[in-house]
C-alpha cells in the first residue's frame, strides 16, 4: 500500500476545492450520563477469591465508565449499601439511576450474582449469574456488562470486542518485522496471532469474527519480495495464502457473508479492485476500472456500496460506487487535505472515517456516505491515521503517532469517540502500532 500512496504523493496537485470543516470540542456532542452505582459485598471471601471478586466488579465499572457520555459511574469509596431491596427513593435522591448489588457465593468453583436495579421504575430490571475464575475473568466480566448494559439501553456494547492490530515489536535496526495481534477492545488480553518474520500489513476481520485477511512482504529464498495476502483462521490459529498474483495482494476486505473479498491486485500493471472468491482463489469480478490506481476498499454491512481510494482526481481521493457492478454510480466524496487514505464505512453505513494529509500531518475526518458534513475529529497532537469504527459504532480506533524527543517518535493504537472525544491509548510497550481493525 505504501508504494500506491507514494505515487499518489507524487500526483498531488496544490489546487484544493474549499470544504467547510467542523471542529468538535471535547464533550460537546454530550448529554445528560445516568449516574450507575455498583455495590458488591466481599463478606464471604478470602484470600484468591477475595482477589478475583474485586477484579470482577472494578471491570463492571471500568466498562461502563468508557461510555462517559452516556453513564457516569459512582466512586467505589461513595457508593452507597445496595441489597436485593434497595430504597428506591433514597437512591433516586442521590441521582442515581440504575443501581448494581453484587453478591457471590462459592460452590466448588466461585459465581458472581448481579441484580441490577432500574431505579427509576423501582424494579429489579435484571438478575444474572456469572463465572468467576481467575482464568475466564475478563471474558465472564466483560460478557456480564454487555448484559446489563443492553438491559439498560436495548443496544449491544463494544465489551465484548476486539481489536486486531500490526506492531514491530522485535525490529532491529533495518530488519524490521511486524505482526498481527489481537487485543480486547480495552488493550487487555494483547496476544500475538502471526510469526512470520516479515511485514505483516492491512488486516481485516470477517463479520463472523472468525477469519483475518492480511498482507505479507517477505523475502523470499531467491531474496525477491512480494506483497501477497493471507487468510488466518481464528479457530485453528493457521495461516493460508490467498493471492500470490505478481505486482501488490492488498487492501483486501470481506464481502457481506465472508465467501468472497473485495482486493486491490496490480497483475495487469494497474492497481485495480477485484472480488476474489475465498473458496476458489479466483477472481469473480473486476470493481473499478480506470487508468489511475483505485486502492483500499472499504464495503458496507449489506454489500450495496464500496468506498475506495483513487487517483483519478491526479491525487489520493476517496470514492464510493454502487454494488455489485463495475464503476456503477462513482462519486468523489473527499475534498479536504492534500491527499486521503484509509476510508472505513460506519457499521450502519451512513458515514465514513477516513485520513487526510492536512498541516503537514495526518488527521483523521468523518463524512457522510452522501458526501455531505465533514467533521475534522482530531487536531494538535501528533499524526493520526487508519480510523475503524467500533462495532456499535460510537468509537473510532486509530494508529497516532507522537514525538518523544527531537530524535524519536512512536506510534501506538488509541480510542476516541465518533464525536473526537479522546478517550486514551491502549497499546503501549510493543514498539510502533498500527492498523488498527475492530471486530463487528
Amino acid at each position: 500500500m505504501m508504494k500506491f500512496l507514494t505515487l499518489f504523493i507524487l500526483l498531488m496537485s496544490s489546487n484544493l476545492m474549499a470544504q467547510n470543516l467542523t471542529i468538535v470540542a471535547v464533550g460537546e456532542a454530550g448529554v445528560e450520563a445516568s449516574l450507575v452505582a455498583f455495590h458488591a459485598n466481599y463478606s464471604s471471601l478470602t484470600g484468591a477469591d477475595l482477589k478475583v471478586a474485586k477484579d470482577f466488579v472494578k471491570i463492571l465499572r471500568e466498562d461502563f465508565a468508557f461510555y462517559k457520555g452516556t453513564f457516569e459511574v459512582v466512586n467505589e469509596s461513595k457508593t452507597p449499601e445496595i441489597d436485593n431491596s434497595p430504597n428506591y427513593e433514597k437512591l433516586k435522591s442521590a441521582g442515581i439511576t440504575f443501581a448494581g448489588n453484587v453478591t457471590f457465593r462459592k460452590d466448588g468453583v466461585l459465581y458472581a450474582n448481579v441484580q441490577l436495579h432500574d431505579v427509576n421504575a423501582g424494579k429489579v430490571a435484571l438478575l444474572k449469574d456469572a463465572l468467576v475464575t481467575e482464568s475466564k475473568l475478563r471474558p465472564s466480566a466483560h460478557e456480564t456488562a454487555n448484559a446489563l448494559f443492553k438491559t439498560v439501553t436495548g443496544k449491544d456494547s463494544v465489551f465484548e470486542s476486539q481489536i486486531t492490530f500490526v506492531c514491530d515489536k522485535g525490529s532491529r535496526g533495518d530488519n524490521i518485522v511486524k505482526e498481527l495481534y489481537i487485543m480486547d477492545f480495552d488493550g487487555k488480553n494483547v496476544k500475538r496471532l502471526t510469526n512470520h518474520g516479515g511485514v505483516v500489513m492491512s488486516p481485516a476481520i470477517s463479520q463472523n469474527r472468525k477469519k483475518i485477511l492480511y498482507s505479507l512482504i517477505q523475502q523470499t529464498r531467491s531474496k525477491s519480495r512480494n506483497n501477497n495476502l493471507y487468510v488466518l483462521d481464528m479457530d485453528t490459529g493457521n495461516s493460508s495464502l490467498v493471492s500470490s498474483r505478481s505486482g501488490i495482494n492488498s487492501g483486501a476486505v470481506f464481502m457481506p457473508g465472508d465467501k468472497s473479498i473485495a482486493l486491490t491486485l496490480s497483475h495487469t500493471g494497474n492497481a485495480e479492485i477485484y472480488e476474489v472468491s475465498l473458496a476458489s482463489k479466483d477472481i469473480i469480478g473486476t470493481l473499478t476500472k480506470h487508468s489511475a490506481p483505485d486502492v483500499d476498499p472499504s464495503v458496507n454491512v449489506d454489500g450495496s456500496k464500496m468506498a475506495f481510494l483513487s487517483g483519478r482526481a491526479n491525487k489520493a481521493e476517496i470514492y464510493i460506487m454502487d454494488l455489485p457492478g463495475r464503476e456503477k454510480n462513482t462519486k468523489r466524496i473527499s475534498y479536504v487535505g492534500k491527499f486521503n487514505a484509509t476510508p472505513r464505512f460506519s457499521p450502519d453505513g451512513k458515514e465514513l472515517a477516513f485520513s487526510s494529509w492536512l498541516d503537514n500531518r495526518f488527521d483523521i475526518f468523518r463524512i457522510g456516505s452522501d458526501g455531505h458534513n465533514l467533521v475534522r475529529l482530531t487536531k494538535d497532537f501528533g499524526s493520526n491515521e487508519d480510523p475503524t469504527y467500533s462495532n456499535d459504532g460510537q468509537f473510532i480506533a486509530f494508529a497516532s503517532q507522537r514525538v518523544l524527543s527531537r530524535t524519536e517518535a512512536v506510534q501506538n493504537v488509541y480510542i476516541m469517540t465518533r464525536d473526537g472525544e479522546m478517550i486514551g491509548q491502549i497499546t503501549e510497550g510493543l514498539g510502533n502500532c498500527q492498523s488498527p481493525r475492530w471486530t463487528k
